[in-house]
């Protein structure tokens, strides 16, 4: 069973271009990288870890930042039955990586299609969930543009 705790990692360069994953199970859906904690894993290696498994970026726990900022939302029907009986809510964790530049990327095919790297502002336009779009939304204010 899955912990109702995840992360959020947005994946981005000094200009504010920002990775987008498309869900394998729902094809035209975009997200960043996100995830679920497993066991008593620290949420910076939460995060390293499902940058690792979505991307094949190799990232250390000091190349995040925690912008300490928590979301909490219902977990979809359809997905439920991977968490404990009764949990419908999730914790999502913010964290992002900052990139020098636009790179490619080796998605995990079980869970995702493609990848594309979109301006800031096509970026939140573009993704499904709420979080991560508010999430895209607040990054000109959390580092100076390039």
């Amino acid at each position: 069973m899955k912990k109702p705790v995840s992360v959020l990692v947005l994946i981005h360069t000094p200009a504010l271009e920002v990775l987008l994953l498309e869900r394998a199970a729902h094809p035209g859906f975009w997200q960043s990288v996100t995830g679920s904690q497993e066991g008593e894993e620290p949420l910076p290696g939460t995060a390293v870890r499902e940058v690792a498994e979505e991307t094949g970026i190799a990232a250390r726990p000091g190349d995040l930042a925690d912008w300490h900022l928590t979301n909490r939302f219902e977990i979809y029907p359809e997905w439920q039955h991977r968490y404990p009986p009764g949990v419908t809510e999730n914790i999502e964790h913010v964290f992002s990586l900052i990139l020098p530049s636009p790179r490619p990327v080796v998605v995990a095919p079980d869970e995702h299609l493609g990848y594309r790297w979109l301006p800031w502002h096509e970026a939140a336009k573009t993704v499904f969930s709420w979080s991560n779009r508010d999430a895209i939304l607040m990054l000109p204010w959390r580092i100076k543009p390039a």
